[in-house]
């Protein structure tokens, strides 16, 4: 007998009627009216409509692991976080939207990068993907490339040190925590 013998199977939603109620640049909001299996209907399931998203594990050949620090203003906070960004509207391409973001953040750079997860963070009220990627060999080939608004610190971490931080709490960022263990994992660390 399978473990799942007793779960019963999901069904998707129907959607009634959607609109875009709130569409700025930074943040997009939709109101949709569905319908639940069970034939219950929501009128106000409100969802963000997010672009997806790159995250990095940009890892040196001298086993440096490549973080960024920086200011978050929805949390009031500063965080360590590894180097992304959003996938812009005209690529296409999410591995060379992390090498873009990645150079970006921190100037460095990989010719060996490869996915290591796509996962959804938060289904419930958002729409996008975050691509996970580890760089092998990473190397410093620019300066910093930030927007205005963005004040971004370069750190260096040992890779048998990222462990402890996430443990820790150092680095809690729910993708960035993911993608270290995920990353780490994959190293054999």
């Amino acid at each position: 007998m399978s473990a799942n013998k007793h779960i019963p199977s999901s069904k998707h939603w129907k959607v009634l009627k959607s609109e875009l109620v709130f569409n700025e640049k930074w943040y997009k909001l939709r109101r949709d009216e569905v319908e639940l299996p069970n034939g219950m209907v929501l009128d106000d399931y409100y969802v963000s409509v997010r672009p997806d998203v790159v995250l990095t594990f940009p890892v040196t050949e001298d086993g440096q692991v490549i973080f960024v620090k920086q200011y978050k203003h929805a949390a009031a906070n500063i965080f360590i976080e590894l180097p992304g960004g959003v996938i812009d509207d005209h690529e296409n391409n999410p591995l060379e939207a992390a090498r873009r973001e990645m150079l970006e953040e921190t100037g460095y750079t990989s010719d060996n990068m490869e996915l290591v997860a796509e996962v959804i963070d938060n289904p419930t009220k958002d729409t996008n993907k975050i691509y996970f990627y580890l760089a092998r060999d990473a190397y410093k080939i620019a300066e910093q490339d930030l927007d205005e608004s963005e004040s971004i610190e370069v750190l260096h971490v040992p890779v048998q040190e990222v462990e402890h931080m996430v443990l820790s709490g150092q680095i809690n960022v729910s993708g960035s925590v993911a993608l270290c263990l995920l990353a780490l994992r994959k190293l054999g660390l």
